[in-house]
């Protein structure tokens, strides 16, 4: 046996042992090379060089001191002990010595390197001490006798003198904060941070990475974004860190992208099917890495088993920080029910509390570490899952078959990356739990059994027959949700269509029925709302209740089993059952939120599966035998519908059109013209070129497959860019290439009305654009990609003559002159220099042959030969066109003014008045009733917790308390609050005597009080539940309708000014936070709030003496979550703006896909989106990094509260004064109410960002500009009855500040008088109409209809009295019926008599009659049927003035005349106004109005103003026929 003395040395030694193993461990090497790494030949600091020194220095002194311990053996314990214990020294110090020396060469050169490694240092300190101590009393430090001992003394004098130079040489001064800064900067610029469109400011540092573990484990890192949040400087995305290196989106694809490619090669090889697939696909360099493979391998490549194959072994490993934090998790009541042992024996040594204090101290602070970082590291593994996931959502939209493609809406694909990625990502969070949660079940069982024994199945058995009783609710639930989801969907889908129809709906005064469809899916949505809030109301309130049953339960069954109660079994079983609530109540969440999961996988699952486009199966890639032939088409048939489906669906786009190309070659060079009547199968013809349909055989070759196609489709499609960037479209700029390619598309003079010219930002869809202009972009993006082959579907259809001429000259017959074209037209006069045609019908190639032989076939061409070559005189949208010169002389500022104006306006805290408004909406009386009951609640809550200690001091007297009690009231940190004395008082009583047999009377009336309480509490719990649902249902319907009323009364301008996606953002996801978020977050803030009010009560009434703790607590709690609320508020508002987007850029996609594809920018677009992503990816990231940085800080100040009570405690027991009840008192409080207090932070930041949707919808239905509603003349129900239309003098501007587009106009429109309207672009033609209707207000004049002036009619009543046919015809997803008649007041004779006479009844017909669905936006019928639908609408109007505004020119000349003979016979008695394109439509009317410069420059017959010298309307006859 050691002596005393020794014996503690000894025990020293295995503690320095230890302490040096711990500090190799820390010593990562890995993470030290790659900090090395990162910057070489950074010059070194003198106060390194002492560092490393006296590192090497110790690690020699240590292996010296081996050899006086081996030599004077059992001085000081046994040698082997000596030898390993300075060995690992040795080495530690060896490696510490390494490590600096790496250190000293990055770029931590310039600093004293991580804070942690320093305090490495100091952990053998107190071990030298206490040896130097020992030396120095024993007396053997230099006595004779002990050579080896004194030597030893001295070479612990040295170690101790070097430890002492190496702290000293630490705390040296370094290199100054800018040094370092810039030292930073330029070791940062080597590292490509972001990708090419975001700018670096300098002072961006990368989030966590090269951080010490000091500040990873407490964030210091974050300290600077917190500082600039707090002074309001985080204002783009700019000013967020760069994500840590592991979490790049680049990265995390490569990754997920390689194991979806192993995945797939695995279940090639088990099919062994393989084949390479073509590298056109991958983007055209051949360089894409992608998940390509043919289609069967796809099928089964599951979702699921890649993500578990790239992130599954870290997601797994996390696991084992949770079990340890929940672990550690019952060490704090533990260790507290010790503590109160302690001070209730007087026997105990002090020692004993000063451990079990510093173990509460140590759990409690282990624990918070361990659960922080736990919840750190997940929110880490979602943001890879989130970039991987919706990156492979965008990847694989680019590569699916265009057909396929159709089954699903753009909303439907939209939300996959919305609403399914997010329930994916939760899916993280939820798994551990479900691990989690029985693991913590288990143990607080075993716990109770140690109390109650079996009596505890009772309980247990009752809390399990809630659980499918639950499980049935949960289901109920997502049924529900699903229907909601549905209903939701389609209402966004409506409200879409509303938005992008907004014109026309308008024009045709269709606001009440759009308004009464919106509604009706709405108040379907929030029938299963209510539904869903309803049963989760049922939910709560059964959770709520469970803890009193049970236990309840448990003591009858006990009673029954013989046993006798005692006050403390009582107060342990309630605090155990408490326990065992938490667990069983998050279950049924943890598994909605993974059923949730399973559904949005299956989802994306059925998603990934699609067909892709595999073009090496497409195309044959041998080519033929003339080399000259660019492309080849032969024995082929094509489909928009895939074989098997065929019979099965419903007609999807284009009916069920086939397309049978026996045999078409194309030369090299030449230009091939493609004719044929509306829905002959034109741009399908093109679509099988470029590999959008479905071959069902035979042999389609193009000649330098993977360069691509300029394509230029039928509705051309823009981006929301500036028009630069639009026609580049990603290729380098050539300034020449660029002005040749304007010229040719005439596109110059446009440019130079805009008002930053080609920097002018165009509108969504190219919304400020007119028709012209936007078919002109997409033209000019075409020939800017210099490719081989053209594909021109009727690039002629929106422009007028001259302009038609000079595109036809210096375009097709110029710059392009020596590419193979295809041209697709209706304009067949331009088609006669051709070197071939095609006559196209029905599907198939009737003739093919130079101009002369086909021309004369094209019906109806030969007769206007000589009058008219069907030119049109004038085309683009004027109206658009004006806008376009007008609203652009904003556009630029104009979009960024909308944008910012509504980022200024979300900054600093939610404004009281949002508040104010959702209470309104609420209603006053309701939300007052909410409120109480929420009271009534928590107060029934502690008094029932009041009972039970006034109970246990009642009956202290009598009490009957086991040991084995104490050991096992083990109450969890957050329900200790349950019972505030269940813990403490049985142990008050240890050394009393067994209670009497008449306790049990006492613990009967006891009980039944208490269980009169919790009766109560339970049904204030039920009313506050179903009170609360039915308020934030009320809430939502009033918020709805208010928004939906103001935003179906805006303005024009409104809506031109402001993307869809922004309006259709509070449509759905702000609406969806006010139905769903927000009550579910506010109900938890509130009960927060009135669950600290009502502790804090209790705790001063209890305990006076806490209120010292708790003061200064507060400030500091004050100063922190004040802290944060800014920076994450601002963090938060950066997400949702960096999120939109992404969005807007992938539906821009997707409508574009046909385009991207064929110009082969896929590449480019998917990077694009990648960089968008990590924007976003950054933001949400910092924010989810500042809750960990307040939930770390929170947990600290729980833990000092711990600590310092603890303490406490012990100097009053020491003194004598403790009352070990109130000691366990105030303990038990501590433990949960860092808890509350993070709870109460989080749920009220939540809440307040919960708000800023409110905040958005108030902003829309109080500040959108809205029509004037006002009517103040009644007219008869037949007015007009005449048609006589006269403006007298009108003038009007788009809005304020812009020029004048009509200016003074005066004319008068006889009874059944045709007028025709003709002028250049940007006259004011269109804009005539806009003032006719109302749709813009007019500055001052007058419009008189039959001589009512039509400013005094109500708006609804001018705009259905009048009718027009614009120049975008508009469809809406519906029936043929509804389309035509949305009121649904016609006949089914009426309504075929009208498109018979429209010549389309053939087509309805076909697709299956009048309820045959259109699809989205009418994209069942081709272009030029659905302005036919828009003729038929106007027919069906029977109004007395008819407007047309350039309503032809998708249509075929064949189809055109019959519409014109229609208008005439239809229209013999009625007013109509012509915008006129194709002169031969306006050479018949009565009289001309030629508009220039928004003034009337000629009116008269068409005969006389072509007779007359030098008047505009000749010149405009002569123009068109040179």
């Amino acid at each position: 046996m050691l002596s005393g003395p020794k014996r503690n040395l000894w025990h020293l030694k295995v503690v320095h042992l230890s302490v040096e193993v711990i500090k190799f461990k820390v010593l990562n090497l890995k993470r030290l090379g790659e900090i090395s790494r990162s910057g070489s030949g950074v010059p070194c600091r003198p106060s390194w060089g002492w560092r490393i020194a006296t590192s090497f220095v110790l690690a020699g002194l240590f292996l010296a001191d081996t050899i006086p311990a081996t030599i004077s053996q059992q001085e000081l314990g046994p040698v082997y002990l000596e030898v390993l214990a300075n060995g690992t020294a040795a080495l530690t110090w060896l490696v510490h010595g390494f490590a600096l020396l790496m250190l000293c060469r990055s770029i931590h050169g310039f600093t004293r390197g991580p804070a942690a490694l320093a305090l490495l240092t100091l952990l053998p300190l107190p071990s030298f001490i206490i040896t130097l101590l020992w030396y120095c009393r024993s007396g053997t430090a230099w006595s004779p006798a002990h050579p080896g001992a004194s030597s030893r003394f001295a070479i612990l004098c040295l170690q101790l003198a070097s430890l002492l130079a190496y702290v000293v040489s630490y705390l040296f001064p370094t290199a100054a904060r800018q040094d370092f800064l810039s030292i930073n900067r330029s070791w940062q610029q080597d590292q490509p941070i972001s990708g090419p469109g975001i700018p670096v400011p300098d002072q961006q540092r990368v989030a966590e990475d090269g951080e010490s573990w000091l500040s990873r484990f407490f964030y210091t890192w974050m300290n600077p974004l917190m500082k600039r949040g707090y002074q309001q400087k985080l204002n783009q995305p700019q000013d967020v860190y760069e994500l840590p290196r592991q979490l790049r989106a680049a990265r995390v694809c490569d990754r997920f992208y390689s194991c979806w490619q192993k995945k797939a090669a695995l279940h090639q090889a088990e099919e062994e099917t393989v084949s390479l697939t073509s590298p056109i696909i991958a983007g055209g360099d051949g360089s894409g890495g992608a998940p390509d493979s043919p289609h069967h391998a796809q099928e089964a490549v599951r979702l699921l088993s890649v993500l578990h194959a790239a992130f599954g072994l870290r997601f797994y490993t996390l696991g084992l920080l949770k079990l340890a934090g929940s672990l550690l998790g019952f060490s704090g009541p533990l260790l507290l029910n010790l503590l109160v042992n302690f001070m209730e024996s007087r026997q105990e040594p002090l020692s004993h509390g000063v451990l079990y204090a510093l173990g509460l101290f140590a759990g409690s602070f282990l624990g918070a570490l361990l659960r922080n970082q736990f919840s750190y590291e997940t929110n880490k593994m979602a943001l890879m899952v989130r970039g991987a996931v919706i990156s492979a959502i965008y990847r694989k939209a680019l590569r699916v078959s265009g057909t396929s493609l159709a089954r699903f809406t753009v909303g439907e694909i939209v939300n996959f990356m919305s609403t399914d990625t997010n329930r994916l990502v939760n899916f993280c969070r939820s798994f551990h739990e479900l691990w989690s949660l029985p693991v913590q079940l288990a143990i607080t069982l075993y716990l109770l059994y140690q109390q109650v024994g079996v009596a505890f199945l009772g309980g247990v058995a009752l809390a399990l027959l809630l659980v499918p009783l639950n499980k049935i609710i949960a289901n109920r639930i997502m049924v529900n949700n699903q229907k909601m989801l549905t209903h939701k969907d389609t209402r966004v889908k409506l409200m879409t269509e509303f938005l992008c129809g907004i014109r026309v709906i308008k024009f045709y005064a269709w606001e009440k029925h759009f308004s009464t469809r919106i509604n009706a899916c709405r108040a379907e949505e929030l029938q299963k709302l209510r539904a869903i809030s309803y049963l989760d109301a049922l939910c709560v309130y059964m959770w709520a209740a469970l803890p009193v049953v049970v236990s309840i339960a448990i003591f009858v069954a006990y009673v029954l089993l013989g046993h006798q109660l005692t006050a403390t079994k009582v107060f342990t079983a309630l605090a155990l059952v408490g326990m065992l609530i938490l667990p069983l109540n998050g279950f049924p969440w943890v598994l909605n939120a993974i059923l949730e999961a399973k559904v949005s996988l299956d989802r994306i699952q059925k998603f990934f599966e699609l067909m892709d486009q595999d073009l090496e199966a497409y195309y044959a890639l041998d080519s033929p035998s003339d080399t000259a032939t660019a492309m080849e088409v032969k024995c082929a048939a094509f489909s928009w519908v895939p074989v098997e489906e065929e019979g099965t669906r419903q007609p999807s786009s284009t009916g069920t059109l086939q397309l049978h190309i026996e045999n078409l070659s194309v030369r090299k060079g030449m230009l091939l013209g493609v004719v044929g009547k509306v829905g002959s199968g034109k741009s399908s013809l093109l679509a099988a070129i470029t590999g959008e349909l479905i071959k069902q055989g035979g042999r389609v070759y193009v000649c330098d497959l993977e360069q691509g196609f300029g394509l230029a489709t039928q509705e051309p499609w823009i981006q929301f860019t500036t028009v630069r960037e639009n026609i580049v479209f990603g290729r380098e700029y050539d300034a020449r290439l660029y002005e040749e390619v304007l010229e040719a598309c005439a596109l110059s003079e446009d440019l130079n009305i805009l008002p930053a010219g080609d920097q002018t930002e165009v509108g969504e869809n190219g919304v400020t654009l007119s028709g012209g202009q936007k078919a002109r972009i997409a033209l000019a993006r075409a020939i800017y990609q210099e490719k081989e082959l053209y594909l021109l579907d009727d690039p002629l259809a929106a422009v007028d003559a001259d302009v038609a001429n000079h595109i036809m000259q210096k375009c097709i017959f110029g710059i392009l002159k020596h590419k193979t074209r295809v041209l697709c037209t209706h304009r067949t006069e331009f088609l006669e220099k051709a070197d071939a045609l095609l006559l196209m019908d029905n599907g198939r190639i009737v003739k093919t042959g130079p101009p002369a032989d086909i021309l004369p076939l094209v019906e109806a061409f030969p007769k206007f030969k000589d009058t008219d070559k069907g030119h049109k005189n004038k085309a683009p949208n004027e109206q658009g066109q004006e806008e376009a010169i007008k609203t652009e002389a904003e556009e630029p500022t104009q979009t960024n003014n909308v944008i910012h104006k509504e980022e200024e306006k979300k900054e600093g805290a939610v404004a009281f008045k949002v508040y104010k408004a959702y209470w309104m909406a609420m209603g006053s009386c309701l939300a007052i009733s909410i409120l109480f009951s929420l009271f009534l609640m928590q107060a029934s809550r502690n008094i029932s917790d009041w009972w039970l200690s006034y109970w246990i001091s009642s009956i202290s007297q009598t009490a009957n308390t086991s040991v084995m009690a104490c050991s096992a009231s083990l109450p969890s940190p957050e329900l200790l609050l349950f019972s505030t004395s269940g813990l403490v008082s049985p142990i008050q009583d240890l050394d009393k005597t067994l209670a009497p047999p008449n306790g049990s009377v006492d613990v009967n009336f006891y009980l039944i009080v208490y269980g009169c309480i919790a009766g109560a509490n339970s049904l204030f719990t039920i009313i506050r539940a179903f009170l609360f649902a039915c308020g934030a249902l009320r809430a939502a319907a009033v918020i709805h309708n208010r928004l939906l009323q103001r935003v179906l009364k805006a303005t024009v301008s409104f809506f031109d000014t402001t993307p869809t996606g922004r309006i259709l953002n509070r449509f759905s996801s702000d609406l969806y936070c006010v139905d769903d978020s927000l009550p579910f977050m506010l109900n938890i803030f509130l009960a927060n709030l009135y669950g600290l009010l009502g502790m804090l009560v209790i705790m001063t009434c209890g305990l006076p003496w806490v209120g010292l703790v708790l003061l200064p607590l507060a400030v500091v709690y004050f100063f922190i979550q004040r802290y944060y609320r800014f920076s994450s508020r601002e963090l938060k508002r950066l997400y949702t703006v960096t999120l939109s987007p992404i969005y807007t850029h992938f539906s821009e996609t997707l409508s574009g896909l046909s385009t991207v594809r064929a110009m082969r920018a896929a590449k480019r677009f998917e990077l694009e989106n990648q960089l968008r992503l990590e924007q976003n990816q950054r933001c949400l990231f910092a924010s989810n990094t500042v809750m960990e940085w307040l939930d770390i800080r929170l947990q600290m100040i729980g833990v000092a509260v711990v600590s310092s009570i603890a303490g406490i405690a012990i100097i009053q027991h020491q003194k004598q004064l403790g009352n070990p009840g109130l000691v366990g008192l105030a303990l038990s409080y501590a433990l949960s109410v860092t808890n509350l207090l993070s709870g109460l932070i989080s749920s009220f930041t939540h809440t307040e960002i919960m708000m800023v949707s409110v905040e958005r919808t108030e902003e829309y239905t109080t500040d959108v500009p809205m029509e004037p509603q006002d009517k103040m003349v009644q007219v008869s129900a037949d007015w007009p009855s005449e048609g006589l239309v006269e403006f007298q003098q009108v003038v009007l501007a788009y809005r304020a500040g812009l020029p004048n587009a009509l200016d003074g106009v005066s004319f008068t429109v006889y009874p059944g008088e045709k007028l025709g309207i003709v002028g250049r672009t940007g006259s004011g033609k269109s804009t005539l109409f806009l003032a006719l209707f109302r749709m813009v207000e007019m500055k001052s004049g007058q419009i008189l209809l039959d001589g009512v002036d039509s400013q005094l009619v109500g708006l609804e009543e001018l705009r259905s009295r009048l009718a027009i046919i614009p120049q975008d015809p508009f469809l809406f997803s519906g029936s043929i019926r509804e389309n035509l008649d949305p009121q649904g007041k016609r006949t089914d004779a009426e309504l075929r008599e009208v498109l018979e006479q429209c010549h389309l009844w053939e087509a309805v017909a076909q697709m299956g009659g009048l309820d045959s669905e259109l699809g989205e936006r009418g994209k069942s019928l081709s272009v030029g049927q659905r302005q036919l639908v828009c003729l038929a609408r106007a027919l069906l109007t029977q109004a007395k003035v008819l407007c047309i505004d350039e309503a032809t020119a998708s249509v075929d000349q064949k189809t055109d005349q019959l519409l014109q003979q229609t208008i005439r016979q239809r229209f013999a008695d009625k007013t109509v106004l012509t915008i006129a394109h194709r002169l031969n439509t306006i050479l018949d009317s009565d009289r001309v109005l030629v508009m220039q410069a928004g003034r009337v420059a000629e009116l008269d017959s068409p005969a006389r103003l072509s007779q007359k010298d030098g008047s505009l309307f000749q010149h405009l006859l002569h123009s068109r026929q040179q």
